[in-house]
């Protein structure tokens, strides 16, 4: 059975679905201007009855951002510990695509005891020190967002080397449609709480982690994967050569058969 949940957090309401069934409940975070809509290719390729949990984060899809965007620090791991508490999760195993694999790490490295297994698919990083490249591109995106001219922000994320891959797929319409469908707030201003890089400590990641990984992502997200691969102490890392970031559209029953066979 599949019901829905809204938890206040913080002045925010965080929204998402959670299914019963027996077992270790599957927490799938999706990624920046997504939704847990996202999920819904690889949710529909799973073949093994399990607990699940999908959810907007803080600002994404038919989540709040906040009352207050400007005084309201918030962290996507504390909202995850949030909902975790709410729903009386005592234990799960965390999945997270890019935006999402941040939040599950950094919560992972924050609260050992709640994660059984971590999935990283693409992940981003806390406190990540991006290339020339990558801060070009975004500042790009964020002077036309600031300007009122969200059709051309989006236009600009569209057309981000993240998204080479999965523009040449059947799921490119999809694609573009999470991307029109995102309001762009934290184009222009996002009220996450400072934090000190996760970089620092990912030999504190003693979970058995699988790390998911495209071939053809940008040589930031490539670079990430490295460093969890060599440094975190349970990692199985399975690079797809041809793939490039959002796995999860590119291929979503190819890494729905891998995280089934993961998690047991």
């Amino acid at each position: 059975m599949t019901s829905q949940f809204r938890i206040p957090v913080g002045g925010a309401v965080l929204s998402g679905e959670r299914r019963d069934a027996p077992g270790t409940p599957l927490v799938l975070a999706h990624g920046f201007g997504g939704s847990r809509r996202d999920w819904d290719p690889l949710v529909a390729a799973l073949t093994v009855p399990r607990p699940l949990i999908v959810y907007d984060q803080r600002g994404f899809g038919d989540s709040d951002i906040g009352t207050d965007i400007d005084d309201s620090a918030y962290s996507h791991a504390d909202d995850l510990l949030a909902v975790l508490d709410a729903l009386g999760i005592a234990e799960a195993d965390l999945c997270g695509m890019s935006l999402g694999g941040a939040t599950v790490l950094n919560f992972a490295l924050d609260h050992p005891e709640r994660v059984r297994r971590l999935v990283l698919v693409s992940p981003l990083i806390v406190g990540w020190t991006w290339t020339t490249d990558w801060v070009e591109r975004w500042k790009a995106i964020g002077r036309a967002a600031r300007a009122g001219d969200m059709a051309q922000a989006r236009a600009l994320w569209w057309e981000h080397p993240l998204f080479d891959a999965v523009r040449e797929t059947t799921a490119a319409a999809a694609m573009r449609a999470s991307i029109e469908a995102f309001h762009g707030r934290q184009w222009v201003q996002d009220a996450q709480r400072p934090a000190l890089p996760d970089s620092e400590r990912l030999g504190q990641l003693a979970m058995p982690a699988l790390l998911l990984t495209g071939g053809c992502d940008t040589a930031d997200f490539r670079m990430i994967a490295q460093a969890i691969a060599a440094m975190g102490q349970r990692v199985i890392r399975i690079d797809h050569e041809a793939a490039g970031h959002m796995l999860n559209l590119e291929m979503p029953g190819t890494i729905a058969a891998e995280i089934e066979r993961f998690l047991g």
